[in-house]
């Protein structure tokens, strides 16, 4: 005990000096700065009896009586200075839906760049559309839709005030059309498909617009370049909408046959399933999953782990993403997102409640969900999120019941104090809970064009047969800038009995300390946009005493031009420490092992990328230097060709050569992908996954079906083939056909 005590003082000791140097600049710079709210604006939407048309073109009538707001200004490259083009927006409701469009001025249409054409999809290289909404205009949450020339939807919901998940979705519409010099886009978004409280009049509103091929970004209101439910407008005169009933119905049903070739076993199930969501209040929600099917969810992305600990993969099942803003907890993600020294799983290690482990048995097979419930939304100023699951049985174990609870309550201007407890175990018949606290601190009239965020978390797991050592804790600290300096500092403990079963840890019995600091500038004019260099660092220490990992990035060079093309220059410098042998390579009886021992290491990265928006894009990164006690390259690289608004092809190839004292060996992944676009509503998209380590090529094909938002049908197919004896001769290892067709009846 008295050695962990030192320890913590050392560490005390180490993280007051990072802080200070840390935020030292920053505050110097600010020094003098008078304080800025962010902008006040402000529109009235107006109720009109006759919905528009949402076919692309501004030809309603209804439209001639909006208010036009054109007040627009640029937030990237420029800072509130004036866009290079005109934008028009309109909004008006009906009772049953908001109505947007918008009238984007562009003087060569035939340069807007539409390279997505499957809903769904984020559209970072796209000339977009961009809206925000917070019904509860509290600045806390809210809902963005997007859409591109080709009418695609793109929703996502914040998780945080600055974060949002892309994986969110919900019914709504949008048509486009190009006019002589401009392109339009009209948008419905029926008022079943949000939460509101019919009694709040004013919701918070912003509106963004992206020119690709300029690498400018404009919007309504924006705050150092940035805009999100904390940096908002106001759109008055919201009232008389109709909600209806609150009650979707989503039945569906699900065709699969899977074969299993060794040993030969064929199983085939017809299954229906049944979603139901119920607003309870205007804006607290009940959901209701019965025989739950994930038959139609997309494939992960393949990694290669040449680390210790295990990766991360994000959730992709549609009813745990609706809501999931509402179970954040102690902004554990954001301690350390974007330092590039710190890994992505690392990033999440003590997240207490993860609910990828739900419907998944502890060897990473499928679980059938029986039936689960869901309430979630907000009541007065407290943010509810409870979950309670029944898990089928596995293999060794009967059902199993687990439940969440995550409550939170909204205080000062933007921040958020709450508790979290999760019960149960998804893998095992073990005893499990956890009850934790957080409390999270946004600022954004901090000072001129600065903005300051804070947050801090306790939380304990209870795990039967483990006895003390089961607490995780931190906080982060940040002054976030788009131009001038920016700081972070982030730093949590995870004692080694920490246990949250329905949680994700990686690393346990350790103390991490994570800091960044860096600066970015904004060129006037020429072809470069913006440059940034920094430096990104992590120390983790064992509880026990002693070093884990050291990791310094230096972040000597990005340099972006205003066609969105990159370069990168890095240096990054390695210390870590072995204590106990694990396998850096396994492949059929042929294994490597790095041994117990302190390694120190150098490595050098250059990377440059061509913006996605061409018809010919790609990213290559060259990555040479020690590795442990030998040495590696990796070559690393992406090819895309957008051939049309119908067809895009890409392909990626990542390889490590490693050479060690103990033996040599190389890894490859390769991927290749397509997607077919028929019409707006039906598109053919194949994936093919190729690894040496497990000399396996996995193949997703899936043909999708929306004719309408709220409709849809899938065939999906997965097809798996193994080198058995690594002679370059695959054969068929399993396959999975499922067709799935789901319906949402609205009352």
């Amino acid at each position: 005990m008295l050695e962990i005590k030192v320890l913590s003082v050392k560490l005390a000791r180490e993280l007051v000096c990072l802080i200070g140097l840390i935020i030292l600049p920053v505050t110097i710079v600010a020094q003098g700065l008078a304080e800025q709210a962010v902008e006040a604006k402000s529109f009235r939407a107006v109720q009109v009896m006759t919905a528009p048309v949402v076919d692309g073109v501004l030809d309603d009538s209804v439209w001639e009586e909006a208010q036009k707001v054109t007040d627009f200004h640029q937030s990237r490259p420029g800072n509130r200075t004036e866009p290079s083009e005109v934008t028009e927006l309109y909004v008006v409701y009906t009772t049953e839906a908001l109505y947007i469009g918008a009238r984007m001025y562009d003087r060569e249409p035939d340069r807007i760049a539409a390279p997505t054409i499957r809903h769904g999809q984020g559209l970072p290289f796209d000339d977009r559309l961009v809206v925000i909404l917070d019904p509860f205009n509290q600045g806390r949450a809210g809902y963005r839709f997007e859409t591109n020339l080709n009418a695609v939807r793109h929703d996502a919901l914040y998780t945080t005030p600055t974060r949002f998940s892309l994986d969110w979705n919900t019914i709504w519409d949008a048509a486009t059309q190009v006019e002589d010099d401009a392109w339009i886009a009209e948008i419905e978004i029926p008022f079943r498909s949000l939460p509101f409280d019919p009694s709040i009049e004013t919701w918070g509103f912003n509106f963004g617009r992206g020119i690709r091929r300029k690498n400018e970004e404009m919007a309504w209101v924006s705050l150092d370049r940035q805009y999100n439910p904390t940096i908002m407008g106001e759109m008055t005169g919201m009232r008389g909408m109709n909600q209806g009933l609150g009650l979707d119905v989503v039945p569906s049903f699900a065709g699969n046959r899977q074969r299993k070739f060794v040993p030969d076993q064929t199983d085939t199930n017809l299954e229906p399933s049944l979603d139901a969501f119920y607003r309870i209040t205007p804006s607290l929600n009940g959901a209701l999953t019965l025989n739950t099917d994930f038959s139609a969810v997309e494939v992960d992305n393949r990694q290669v782990n040449l680390t210790r600990f295990n990766l991360f993969f994000p959730e992709r099942r549609d009813f745990f993403n609706n809501d999931s803003d509402l179970f954040q907890f102690g902004n554990i993600s954001g301690l350390a997102r974007g330092n590039r020294a710190a890994g992505g799983a690392s990033n999440e290690n003590a997240r207490p409640y993860f609910s990828r482990k739900i419907g998944l048995a502890a060897d990473g097979g499928p679980v059938d969900i029986e039936y689960g419930g869901r309430i979630s939304g907000r009541v007065g100023r407290f943010n509810i999120g409870t979950l309670a699951i029944r898990q089928g049985e596995q293999a060794d174990m009967g059902p199993s019941d687990l439940l969440v609870t995550r409550v939170s309550a909204n205080v000062l201007d933007d921040s958020r104090v709450g508790f979290i407890y999760t019960d149960g175990d998804p893998s095992s018949e073990v005893d499990n809970s956890v009850v934790g606290v957080d409390f999270q601190y946004i600022n954004n009239r901090f000072r001129k064009n600065r903005r300051v965020s804070s947050s801090m978390f306790y939380q304990e797991s209870d795990t039967e047969g483990l006895v003390g050592k089961n607490r995780s804790f931190g906080f982060g600290f940040s002054l976030p800038a788009s131009a001038g300096f920016r700081s972070r500092v982030g730093y949590k403990v995870v004692e080694e009995n920490f246990n949250p079963a329905m949680g994700f840890v990686n690393n346990a019995g350790i103390e991490d300390l994570t800091g960044d600091l860096g600066y970015a500038y904004f060129f006037k004019d020429g072809p470069f946009q913006n440059l940034f260099s920094g430096l990104d660092a992590q120390r983790i220490k064992r509880l026990d005493g002693g070093l884990q990992s050291e990791v310094l990035n230096f972040r000597v060079l990005e340099l972006e031009t205003t066609s969105k093309d990159r370069v990168n220059f890095s240096y990054r410098t390695n210390k870590e420490v072995i204590l106990n042998r694990f396998a850096v390579f396994r492949q059929a009886g042929n294994e490597l092992y790095i041994e117990p021992g302190v390694y120190s290491f150098n490595e050098q990265l250059a990377s440059i990328s061509t913006g996605g928006q061409r018809e010919f894009s790609g990213f290559f990164s060259y990555r040479k230097g020690n590795f442990f006690n030998g040495d590696r390259l990796n070559l690393n690289g992406k090819v895309a060709w957008n051939q049309s608004r119908y067809f895009i092809l890409s392909m990626g190839y990542d390889w490590n050569d490693i050479e060690l004292p103990q033996g040599d060996f190389t890894t490859r992944l390769v991927n290749v992908s397509s997607q077919i676009a028929f019409s707006p509503n039906l598109y053919w998209i194949s994936l093919v996954q190729y690894d040496n380590i497990s000399e396996e090529i996995g193949i997703n094909t899936r043909l999708q079906w929306i004719p309408r938002a709220g409709q849809e049908g899938f065939i999906v197919l997965n097809y798996g083939l193994e080198d058995f004896d690594r002679d370059n001769t695959f054969e068929t290892l399993s396959s999975n056909l499922s067709v799935k067709f789901r319906y949402t009846f609205r009352f």
